[in-house]
């Protein structure tokens, strides 16, 4: 409605559930006063921070299409989902666990982060960080209790950076990366638990054989690029494994 004022709001402390998606706000410090706030939703607004009085009871909040920069002052303790797609964040750096012990679900999709170090909410279970323009990962050994992962979309050359601490992952998605060799994909062995990995438009992707070669490496896949890994192609791969060990 191009609202570029909700200082009205402030009388109505016990609202819940806000909608102020779609307007002209540079500024949401009228919000402070709605302690009983449990869901807020901001997207396309003229935001440059996400920066907020802390608010007990925050669960979700969405700053989806905004010009935030940078990801610090949000500190609600009980908030489980933050989504901040389609901003300006170069840094990862900024959320802090003490101040998140409860965030789950972490979305930053279509960003300017060019690494994940910093990312300091150990605790998350789903983090999205497709269309950034991350090109090494550092920093994931924390990540212990994460079970999904999608990074398409940015320019990984390298798979370094996995840890076997991640012993949760269970879907990586990797489409769309700058991944040429199968050494690379080697390196995923350390996580224990992936059942699903997603590669394709990846020049390996390319390479003759490509599924057998990913699967003869990464046995315990479930699904390979969305695809059903077949019986019959798990055991030709098996005895693409054991060859190479014999070698």
């Amino acid at each position: 409605r191009g609202l570029t004022d909700i200082s009205l709001l402030e009388r109505f402390i016990h609202l819940r559930y806000v909608d102020l998606s779609k307007n002209k706000l540079q500024d949401l410090s009228p919000l402070s006063s709605l302690t009983q706030l449990l869901w807020l939703k901001v997207d396309g607004n003229l935001l440059t921070s996400a920066s907020m009085q802390e608010l007990p009871y925050l669960q979700v909040i969405s700053f989806d299409r905004n010009h935030i920069k940078d990801l610090e002052g949000i500190t609600h303790p009980l908030l489980a989902n933050l989504s901040l797609k389609e901003n300006k964040i170069q840094t990862a750096l900024g959320l802090s666990h003490d101040q998140l012990s409860s965030l789950q679900v972490l979305e930053l999709r279509g960003n300017e982060i060019k690494t994940t170090a910093g990312l300091g909410v150990s605790k998350l279970k789903k983090l999205y960080l497709a269309q950034n323009a991350i090109c090494s990962l550092e920093g994931l050994e924390d990540f212990e209790e994460l079970e999904t992962l999608h990074l398409r979309g940015n320019k990984l050359e390298a798979l370094d950076g996995f840890s076997d601490s991640m012993k949760c992952l269970q879907y990586l998605n990797l489409r769309s990366n700058g991944i040429r060799s199968f050494q690379e994909v080697e390196k995923l062995q350390v996580l224990p638990m992936l059942q699903a990995l997603v590669l394709t438009d990846n020049p390996c992707a390319e390479e003759p054989d490509y599924r057998l070669a990913v699967l003869s490496r990464l046995p315990q896949l479930q699904r390979l690029d969305k695809e059903l890994i077949e019986e019959d192609e798990r055991e030709e791969a098996e005895q693409i494994r054991l060859t190479r060990l014999e070698k």
